[in-house]
């Protein structure tokens, strides 16, 4: 039973409510009319002589400015929390389908099921374990790295997260972690369509023959007729290449070319890893680490990943020793909003971390923000390669990504850690600076690429 007080409760709207309810009513505030359209109550006669309303401001063009950084900050907040939300359900639904083969980890990132890897294990570490049960399922040598790699199947029964526990409490001196499954990181891309004519403001004819990028992410259909001037060698699949419309969308910003259609390096050699392959295990880590492996192993000095997931340690030294010998990685920030937690590759030391912005150089209300922001590039009102030959709206920083990749490729010819860093000197002095003066945690060291933006006419 409701307790009962001697006062009457008072209906009353707290002011930093009322742009929501005038939202949700249709109400507009964004000019001088908008106060005489807020209807306010009767008030009693003795009221009306002692009760005065506030003057309408005289600047109405600040209250408008004011009004409308509210509705972009909260359009921003929504946008950003629907990204994440998109990307939570996408790891929900994928877990639902494969429970026989995926599990989580104790933050809800989906692991290969009762599976533990253990990086560059000494010969004991691995006894160790194969007298606690476990069972090595995969040891993959990296000598161009310098790493090697144990994928390790727990006993029958035990779950991952246990089983690393498991481990690390049997051999301290041990490095060991799960083999997570990272994702795309693409917002979003509108339907297929044909119908649709495009251009670029400044479609180069200039080819890169020369120029070598590497890819891991999905496969790429080399049959559009944006890769007719490319060379495209493939990784994964046991050789069978399956095209995925956003690998090849990538492919395509990387370096294709068509009329009124241009990639940041057209016509460049594209080492294309498909870590995905149409399966659920697909983005795995050991895939991953096999797709860096044999990029390294070729000497592609430029890689573009448009992956997301969280902190692993495996992948955190493969990244690390891709770097050392002379390497540019570079990555998309991803789409889970500016005040999402970090997301990996991209938030690796060293990495080229790419935001993305529109059409008037606004970074993407769902672009992850922070320190790993490196670069902005053209990320939304933009066209891309899809399947089928057909061209694509896409949107996300798993597209402004391969912009930076390619800008970064035509300058390198093989990985060289002083190359690498006078490269990256001269794109920190080419680049537009955007927000803040100087470095900034939204922008980076400012926009690239502006002139290879591809739009819907």
């Amino acid at each position: 039973m409701r307790k009962q007080y001697g006062m009457s409760r008072k209906k009353y709207i707290q002011p930093g409510k009322c742009w929501l309810v005038a939202c949700v009513l249709g109400i507009s505030l964004t000019g001088p009319s908008a106060w005489a359209q807020l209807k306010l109550p009767n008030l009693p006669d003795a009221a009306r002589s002692t009760v005065q309303l506030p003057p309408l401001p005289d600047n109405t063009a600040d209250v408008t400015s004011r009004l409308d950084a509210i509705v972009r900050d909260t359009a921003s907040e929504l946008d950003s929390q629907s990204q994440r939300l998109l990307r939570v359900a996408r790891v929900r639904a994928l877990l639902r389908s494969n429970p026989t083969t995926l599990e989580t980890d104790e933050n809800g990132a989906p692991v290969l099921k009762s599976q533990v890897i253990s990086l560059s294990p000494t010969s004991p570490s691995l006894q160790t374990a194969i007298d606690a049960g476990f069972v090595i399922v995969q040891d993959e040598r990296m000598d161009v790295l310098d790493i090697r790699i144990v994928t390790l199947q727990a006993p029958k029964g035990m779950t991952a997260r246990r089983a690393l526990r498991r481990l690390r409490s049997l051999d301290r001196n041990g490095n060991y972690d799960y083999n997570h499954v990272y994702t795309q990181s693409a917002a979003g891309d509108s339907e297929n369509s044909t119908s649709f004519s495009y251009s670029s403001p400044q479609v180069s004819t200039e080819s890169y023959s020369n120029t070598r990028i590497g890819l891991v992410d999905g496969g790429v259909d080399s049959t559009h007729p944006v890769f007719h001037n490319n060379h495209i060698h493939s990784w994964g699949c046991d050789q069978h290449a399956i095209a995925s419309a956003h690998g090849t969308a990538v492919a395509s910003l990387l370096a294709g070319q068509s009329e009124g259609f241009r990639g940041a390096a057209p016509g460049a050699e594209l080492y294309a890893a498909d870590i995905y392959c149409e399966q659920p295990v697909g983005g795995a880590i050991t895939r991953i680490a096999g797709a860096l492996a044999w990029l390294a192993q070729l000497q592609v000095p430029v890689i573009n990943i448009s992956l997301v997931g969280p902190d692993n340690l495996i992948l955190k030294n493969l990244i690390s020793s891709l770097i050392a010998h002379g390497h540019i990685v570079v990555a998309a920030v991803g789409n889970d909003g500016p005040a999402a937690a970090p997301l990996y590759p991209a938030s690796y030391p060293g990495v080229i971390g790419v935001t993305a912005v529109d059409t008037h150089n606004r970074v993407l209300l769902e672009a992850g923000r922070g320190k790993q922001v490196m670069f902005a590039a053209p990320g939304a009102d933009l066209i891309a390669a899809t399947l089928r030959g057909e061209m694509i709206n896409v949107r996300g920083t798993s597209f402004a990504a391969p912009l930076v990749a390619g800008l970064i490729a035509i300058h390198l010819t093989r990985p060289d850690v002083d190359a690498a860093k006078t490269t990256l000197t001269m794109l920190k002095n080419t680049a537009r600076d955007l927000g803040s003066t100087g470095y900034d945690t939204t922008y980076g060291y400012g926009v690239v690429g502006e002139s290879l933006r591809v739009i819907n006419k």
